[in-house]
């Protein structure tokens, strides 16, 4: 019979803070182990050296490499692989022969901890539980004694190690949060922070719940002064006390007063179908001028992070919720833009802003600009060639918005009409047979020969160019990442691309 694993977690620092269970498998268990840097010192040991027995059996885990060169083969991630490896071989010996091994982790066992890495490997051949620890966030939040998340807010864990501008893009999405694994790291951290419009309020602790401890605000850290084993806090916001504040002030507060003369303006902008090489000047420059930007999570995180700009996501079926969120800023006087990928007037947000200012009176005088961007029909058709060289329509296959009879009509009509047709929202996860009644559809009305270009993810990284048949198209290999080109029947692929004649001969 097998022993049994425990990975244990023995809190931040302070041994006080070690649960009854963690602190009585640790004095039962017949092998302890833990890691350590190069050195040899192991500060989960630490915590609990007065719990472990002189009987037991000590393991001690010393990393090969922490950080910089290595002469492994396949580098610092091989030299680690390698580690956890011969590791898991040590503790597995013990646990052949019915030992109990205990795994000592700092904070919680399965928090950013060494211990994940043992339990991928030894778990599926051993019994194996996990004893929850107090976590590093939890005694720094205890320490700066200030709220980090609260009600509805969010809360989210980033690593320092970040790149800038994804770091500050996350912390600007509000909420609370900490930023781990500092050290070297601090100065970019700082200026995350500093771009997200967040170092103000936010907290710096180190070594939390030890004799060491130490906290101050971010904006007094001397970066060279940074151990690995600190912490930035930022708090989120009080959202229900914000919203108790707005009802306190009364009546005055929701009045026009606090409207601009001229009503206020939002910016409706596309993006473009992916690259940042397709992103207009004119949009560009637009969102250097604002101070929100609105939009579906993928659309709001293509927009560069900079110090002063609030970002606000919302979902991808709440379209018109959205455009009024951003009407009622440009109200109140915000600078604000709504962002779509491809063009905004496509498929995208300009028309849901618009059905918001058609549905209520408070949002008459705000004017609404849409900035034209590159679509996706765009984008496919160039890397094609020229199928929408002649005329052509444009048609949308999703039905959450409309019944799939009134598609299939306009399908109907379009190859009638012997129309050059660019597909948009082809399939989804959920939407599987649409492709294939499309198919079914314009091969009433077109030759089975008639190419047909396939885009997925058109000017990303693993972008695709297929040009098939109207006959030929397997419509389970289309995806939502893809837009399809039907050609009429002046459309020719040819060696140099496929191209639509203008000629209506």
């Amino acid at each position: 019979m097998t022993g049994r694993l425990y990975g244990v977690g023995v809190g931040p620092g302070d041994p006080e803070l070690v649960t009854l269970k963690a602190a009585r498998l640790i004095r039962g268990a017949d092998v302890v182990a833990y890691h350590s840097g190069t050195a040899g010192r192991s500060i989960a040991r630490t915590i609990v050296a007065d719990l472990i027995s002189p009987d037991a059996t000590e393991e001690l885990l010393i990393y090969p490499v922490t950080t910089g060169a290595t002469d492994h083969p396949l580098g610092y991630y091989g030299a680690i692989e390698d580690f956890y490896d011969e590791s898991a071989e040590r503790l597995g010996k013990h646990l052949d022969a019915g030992r109990t091994v205990v795994v000592l982790a700092e904070g919680d066992p399965l928090f950013y901890s060494s211990y994940s890495y043992l339990h991928d490997r030894l778990a599926p051949l051993y019994p194996a539980e996990i004893v929850p620890g107090v976590t590093s966030v939890s005694a720094s939040s205890a320490a700066v004694a200030v709220p980090i998340s609260r009600h509805e807010d969010t809360f989210t864990v980033l690593p320092g190690t970040m790149p800038v501008p994804e770091l500050a893009r996350r912390l600007a999405e509000g909420g609370g949060a900490a930023v781990m694994k500092l050290g070297r790291t601090f100065a970019g951290v700082r200026e995350a922070l500093r771009q997200a419009g967040r170092l103000e309020g936010a907290w710096y602790v180190e070594r939390a719940s030890t004799g060491r401890e130490r906290r101050l605000p971010v904006s007094e850290v001397d970066p060279d002064e940074v151990p690995y084993f600190s912490m930035v806090l930022v708090p989120g916001p009080d959202l229900r006390a914000d919203a108790a504040q707005r009802a306190m002030s009364g009546p005055a507060a929701e009045s026009d007063a606090d409207v601009p003369a001229d009503g206020g303006r939002v910016l409706v902008v596309g993006l473009g179908p992916g690259p940042a090489r397709w992103v207009t000047p004119e949009v560009t420059a637009a969102l250097a001028g604002v101070d929100h930007v609105v939009g579906y999570g993928p659309y709001v995180d293509r927009v560069p992070q900079r110090p002063g700009l609030q970002r606000h996501v919302s979902g991808n079926t709440v379209e018109v919720d959205r455009a009024a969120f951003a009407l009622e800023l440009a109200r109140r006087g915000e600078r604000v833009a709504v962002v779509s990928g491809g063009d905004a007037g496509v498929f995208g947000m300009a028309s849901a802003v618009h059905e918001a200012v058609a549905a209520d009176d408070r949002f008459a005088d705000v004017a609404v600009e849409v900035l034209p961007g590159l679509t996706a029909a765009q984008a496919v058709a160039a890397r094609a060639g020229a199928p929408l060289g002649g005329d052509y329509a444009v048609v949308s296959l999703s039905d959450r918005l409309k019944p799939w009879e009134l598609v299939e009509q306009r399908l109907h009509a379009v190859g009638a009409a012997d129309l050059v047709l660019a597909v948009y929202n082809p399939a989804s996860r959920s939407r599987r047979e649409q492709v294939a009644r499309l198919r079914a559809v314009m091969l009433e009305h077109r030759d089975p020969a008639t190419p047909v270009v396939v885009g997925r993810d058109v000017g990303r990284d693993g972008e695709e160019l297929e040009v098939t048949t109207l006959a030929a198209l397997d419509p389970d290999s289309i995806d939502m990442r893809c837009l399809l080109i039907i050609g009429s029947s002046r459309t020719m692929a040819a060696p140099s691309g496929v191209w639509t004649s203008r000629r209506g001969d």
